[in-house]
């Protein structure tokens, strides 16, 4: 189990606090311009040539709006990940098209420590309100914010793990492709993150056929690196990942809720070896169904292949982890450390 970064400050009150004061100052109507545009540009299917984050106005609005969803998008997946491949820990991280840094705050929740961190990104006013708030996160106050231009061109340092995330929805097909072929060149390990959509899914299916081409294994979610099961136009892969919304989240979007689903497509590869031990498990893909007395889940399996379980209360302790069993989990659920096993004491 990995340990949060700062057991006294979770990083993700912290990410909230540090967002808490960057409206004041800010007319609530530009504001609230900047958040739909950005909402219809982000959900939109049109790539840009330009930074999407123009002035400080857009990338304030952007951090209040899309800095906690991707945060907890981006954890959630580099959890799984870190998940299937224990005991390892990146040295160094690169995260290419990274605004405001999200995907670096989740690195430094996942993987305690300190390591080298650098944050590439073509909108300077992004990079600069990224590095005014990781000031409040010790594990980034020495990140490099260098601005890049994301796309055929470019180039990356060598790395032990390379983060994209909500990345290539902005760029033309070319451009995607020469991203990810960059990343699989520099670094050890690479985890892709967009949009829960199936046009964010075809875009993770791409990437992956992609690292795989370039001899990286698939380290999650598939429990495989074989073809993805799903038949082209029947559905597609995604999970979910829970956002708290604190009062300024909540006034810059407009809701009421305490609370919101963010919903990604992602996908984590490695060019480490694959560790011995249990077999791989296979993965739950949606959200799962809890009736009397039983429990429906869809699984992703190592063969592979889709299928439907049934969990019944004559299971025992499987059916009592089954009602706790989360969408994007492993299945079987991995087996609890013994007492013995924690406890620190010499044998």
């Amino acid at each position: 189990m990995n340990v949060p970064a700062s057991p006294a400050a979770p990083p993700a009150e912290t990410l909230r606090d540090a967002l808490a004061g960057l409206l004041d100052g800010l007319p609530s109507r530009q504001a609230a311009q900047a958040v739909d545009r950005l909402i219809a540009t982000y959900r939109g299917a049109t790539p840009t040539d330009a930074p999407i984050l123009r002035d400080r106005a857009d990338v304030v609005a952007y951090a209040a709006y899309r800095m906690p969803a991707t945060f907890e998008a981006v954890r959630a997946a580099l959890t799984a990940f870190a998940d299937s491949v224990p005991g390892w820990t990146p040295a160094g991280h690169l995260d290419v098209g990274g605004g405001t840094g999200a995907a670096s705050w989740a690195v430094s929740a996942v993987w305690e420590g300190t390591r080298p961190v650098t944050v590439l990104d073509w909108a300077e006013p992004a990079l600069a309100l990224g590095r005014e708030i990781a000031a409040s996160r010790p594990a980034l106050r020495e990140a490099r914010w260098q601005r890049s231009r994301i796309g055929a061109a470019l180039t990356l340092e060598s790395t032990d793990l390379v983060t994209v995330s909500y990345v290539l929805n902005e760029l033309a097909p070319d451009d995607r492709t020469a991203l990810v072929d960059a990343a699989a060149r520099a670094a050890r390990a690479v985890v892709i993150v967009e949009p829960g959509t199936p046009d964010g899914y075809t875009r993770i299916l791409q990437a992956r056929d992609r690292l795989t081409g370039a001899g990286f294994r698939i380290a999650a979610p598939c429990p495989h690196s074989e073809a993805c099961p799903i038949a082209p136009g029947t559905d597609w892969c995604h999970f979910s990942a829970r956002v708290s919304r604190s009062s300024l989240h909540r006034r810059v979007k407009g809701g009421s809720l305490a609370h919101e689903d963010e919903k990604f497509a992602y996908v984590a590869a490695v060019r480490l070896p694959a560790e011995a031990g249990p077999p791989t498990p296979a993965r739950i893909v949606r959200r799962p169904q809890i009736r009397k007395g039983q429990v429906l889940l869809d699984l992703c399996e190592p063969e592979p292949r889709l299928r439907r379980t049934t969990v019944t209360k004559r299971h025992g302790d499987l059916y009592r982890a089954a009602r706790d069993a989360d969408w994007g989990d492993p299945w079987p659920p991995p087996p609890s450390p013994s007492p013995s096993s924690s406890d620190g004491n010499p044998g």
